[in-house]
């Protein structure tokens, strides 16, 4: 039985010629070649989106690379086909309105169980929140509000593009302090924590400046650590 594995990414979407945090998912799934779908609900199944995504993914070592569109949605049993993938990687774009949506299809009873049965899931931004209990959102424009209707897979908060927008940092160090959000991990965009069953194993980053933050709140406020991570060959 492989474990239960999600790798949560600050940032940045994949993009050809930049690939390390996507040769690292890779590296982690439970086959060699792995059958890789992408999730873009957040973004509204955008197709420039899915057609970058499957362009970057398919240049790597990849049996089959797809993508799930639920806006106009064409496969019928979503569990049977998810289940059957190694990777299962999460877009971003709006949180809120992608798990209302992801519920009224089954997705989040589907995902946690491929979850459990050893298929990987992964994303960014949207797709790295979803994952977790609580998060910081833009889901309904700015200023940021936040999430408290993630999955719940992972415990505590998470709050991506850390210091990639000017808000984000302030305002998940005032949450958490004031007990809005649970304690946390803040991930600058190239960043990312994996995660086996709800336990941190790794923090890796593409980007030497890219950092990973644990948020915890405090008898006197808040305490921001920043996590060592392990660099990423390009």
């Amino acid at each position: 039985m492989v474990a239960p594995s999600i790798i949560a990414l600050g940032g940045a979407a994949p993009e050809p010629g930049s690939l390390a945090l996507e040769r690292y998912i890779l590296s982690h799934a439970r086959s060699p070649r792995p059958r890789v779908s992408f999730l873009p609900t957040a973004s509204g199944d955008a197709e420039g989106y899915v057609e970058s995504f499957q362009t970057a993914f398919s240049s790597l070592e990849c049996e089959d690379v797809d993508h799930i569109a639920l806006f106009r949605r064409t496969i019928r049993d979503l569990r049977s086909h998810l289940l059957s993938r190694d990777v299962i990687y999460v877009g971003g774009g709006n949180c809120w309105n992608m798990l209302l949506l992801w519920r009224a299809h089954g997705l989040d009873e589907i995902l946690r169980e491929a979850w459990l049965d050893g298929v990987l899931l992964c994303g960014l931004s949207a797709g790295s929140i979803c994952w977790f209990e609580q998060g910081t959102t833009d889901s309904f424009g700015l200023p940021l509000q936040p999430l408290t209707n993630g999955l719940g897979f992972l415990p505590g908060s998470h709050c991506p593009h850390y210091h990639a927008e000017q808000t984000r940092r302030s305002t998940y160090l005032d949450w958490v302090k004031d007990g809005t959000l649970q304690a946390g991990y803040a991930l600058d965009d190239g960043a990312a924590v994996r995660f086996e069953g709800t336990s941190p194993v790794e923090f890796v980053s593409s980007d030497p400046d890219a950092g990973i933050y644990r948020v915890v709140p405090t008898g006197e406020g808040v305490s921001e650590v920043r996590v060592d991570a392990v660099g990423l060959p390009g």
